[in-house]
């Protein structure tokens, strides 16, 4: 009997799967001959066809009108795409909720309805839906910005609880010792103050100093020792980088011991520090996805908030696919790599797979002494910490598993 149920189990997971065409070729596999769907498959069989059944239609074995993809844009196809995404939220796991409202978008054409507020405020915030909110925001009418607001800034809250622990450890971690510490550590030990606070205790006979107390480092900062600058590209393809970039500039902002400047570009550069200090929320409205892209320009720009060549860490956010003075920008960061500068260059930040990029421009910079990789968000962290303690990052990153 308990094969029987998985068996049954797994053919009603391939039914859901290939839809209701795969119902008769399925049928024998069921209690009794025929294939039976509990109330609950049936919504998420009617939820599913309304995007993958390419007749447009739902399950005629369900009893949801969850929607009908080639009338969603008109009558009352915004009270059943709001139940649809109900329904949708409802019976399917998160991450699989996050493809399904993609596909909605992209196969279905449902990207104009995300423009009620209503039918926002039922979607579940991820980055692919952010991305395109804002690929569309010159067009959200005004009784949605609100909605579409909130929506951004709960992604972004996200995204700030699963990253901030993790970068101020790195960057606590990495940077020198300052104050002092009870807690013993050989390599922490202020040995300056140690020897003169046991002067007194030093021995004669042995003609050595006895501690009676020794002192250690810890890890606090003082205020903007080291300077983070955060360089984004800016181009559509470039998106779902863009928002982790954002909040990631965001958390740096955040620790007093950093001077971060975060600036995005196309073909014109936009220094958006004072918003992501302050809501990087607003920073991700202020930026215009789409245009050129001039590297080259960006970087220049760049240059002026380097105070301290080796107290500054560098990071461009981009693909590489560089439309202004290629070799001008190859000469700059070799110029920044020279004078002590930190330097990296992620051609994605994200969870998905390996980028397209400039492969050349890649190799070139990264003989240079930049190194280019992808990386999910979880290895940046480790990366900032490598970076700012010296370590070799392409090492760093095939060790961390960094493409």
């Amino acid at each position: 009997m308990r094969n029987d149920n998985k068996q049954e189990s797994t053919v009603t997971r391939w039914r859901l799967i290939l839809g209701q065409e795969a119902e008769a070729s399925l049928a024998g596999y069921g209690e009794g001959g025929q294939l039976r769907l509990t109330e609950e498959e049936m919504i998420m069989d009617s939820a599913l066809a309304a995007i993958y059944d390419e007749t447009g239609g739902g399950s005629s074995s369900g009893n949801s009108q969850s929607g009908r993809g080639k009338g969603a844009g008109t009558g009352h196809a915004a009270v059943h795409l709001s139940k649809w995404l109900g329904d949708v939220r409802s019976y399917f796991p998160e991450d699989v909720v996050s493809i399904i409202q993609s596909d909605a978008m992209e196969r279905r054409g449902w990207k104009q309805l995300l423009f009620e507020p209503e039918l926002l405020a039922a979607v579940k915030p991820d980055i692919q839906l952010v991305g395109t909110l804002l690929s569309l925001k010159g067009k959200i009418p005004e009784k949605t910005k609100d909605t579409a607001r909130m929506l951004v800034k709960a992604l972004v809250d996200d995204l700030v609880k699963l990253l901030e622990t993790d970068i101020r450890r790195a960057v606590t971690g990495a940077l020198n010792k300052r104050q002092h510490s009870p807690l013993p550590s050989l390599s922490g030990l202020d040995w300056k103050l140690t020897i003169q606070r046991n002067l007194k205790h030093y021995n004669q006979e042995r003609r050595l100093i006895i501690p009676e107390r020794f002192y250690y480092f810890d890890r606090a900062r003082r205020s903007k020792e080291w300077t983070v600058i955060v360089d984004i590209d800016q181009s559509g393809s470039m998106a779902s980088s863009i928002i982790w970039a954002s909040v990631i500039g965001s958390i740096f902002a955040s620790i007093p011991a950093l001077n971060t400047r975060v600036v995005v570009f196309d073909t014109e550069v936009v220094d958006l520090t004072e918003q992501c200090a302050n809501d990087p929320v607003d920073m991700l409205f202020g930026i215009q996805l789409g245009g050129g892209t001039d590297i080259h320009k960006s970087v220049k720009y760049c240059e002026q908030f380097i105070e301290e060549p080796k107290k500054t860490l560098f990071i461009i956010v981009s693909d590489l696919y560089e439309n202004g003075n290629q070799a001008g920008l190859v000469r700059r960061m070799r110029g920044l790599r020279e004078s002590g500068v930190r330097t990296m260059t992620l051609l994605a930040l994200s969870d998905e797979g390996k980028p397209s990029y400039d492969e050349r421009l890649a190799g070139q910079l990264t003989r240079d002494g930049t190194p280019c990789f992808a990386c999910t968000p979880a290895l940046l962290p480790a990366l900032v910490e490598g970076a700012l303690k010296g370590q070799d990052l392409g090492e760093l990153a095939k060790r961390l598993g960094a493409s």
